[in-house]
């Protein structure tokens, strides 16, 4: 199954409806370097495929456009991030 990854304000996600999607990662631009990921939903329809892993990395790429930092406040992220070497590059300590 291939799966479509859509941005919108300060998410990614995946589904038709933004206002209720399948997946999605959101994060808050606190300053003009750093961004902070604070939730990341998977249904229960798509788990299990590594969706949650594929957003995740859009908003690393997001950053690393954007010269910018990422603190991973959600448990997901957080702990991906920190496991994940290729992207330290972007992890804000």
């Amino acid at each position: 199954m291939t799966t479509t990854i859509k941005k919108a304000g300060n998410k990614f996600y995946v589904g038709e409806d933004v206002k209720s999607p399948l997946a999605e990662i959101t994060y808050v631009e606190s300053s003009r370097s750093l961004v902070v990921i604070d939730h990341t939903y998977v249904s229960d329809e798509l788990r299990g495929q590594g969706i949650a892993g594929k957003l995740l990395e859009q908003v690393v790429l997001y950053a690393r456009e954007h010269q910018k930092k990422i603190k991973p406040l959600c448990v997901f992220a957080k702990k991906r991030m920190e496991e994940t070497v290729e992207y330290h590059d972007v992890l804000a300590r």
